[in-house]
């Protein structure tokens, strides 16, 4: 079993850390704080930000990037998850293509 690293060591990974990034970043939406990483291994995650949508029977319907935007390269709009929200609200089928998610790797416990 893993070891915990204090938040010390990651101090923008902290919860304070997190709620002044959502807040700077203007974030209406929770932001999950993985203190045991018991849910990014359930759910092999990889880096972050790495998206999970589920449809309302709970099936994993999307997993993949936000958009095509990067750091100091584009704006972002989100348009890769909104699409597959879009298709979910519908009763479509979510597309099938979908692109990984790019970020920073999971900086995992030991």
């Amino acid at each position: 079993m893993p070891t915990r690293q204090p938040c010390s060591r990651y101090p923008d990974d902290s919860p304070a850390g997190l709620k002044l990034m959502a807040r700077e970043a203007g974030f209406q939406f929770p932001v999950l704080f993985d203190e045991t990483q018991a849910v990014a291994r359930a759910y092999d995650a990889v880096c972050t930000p790495d998206f999970f949508f589920f449809d309302r029977e709970r099936r994993l319907v999307y997993r993949g990037q936000l958009d095509d935007s990067r750091p100091n390269r584009g704006v972002s709009d989100g348009r890769d998850l909104r699409a597959a929200i879009d298709a979910a609200l519908e009763g479509k089928p979510v597309s099938p293509k979908q692109t990984p998610s790019s970020g920073c790797g999971i900086k995992w416990k030991k």
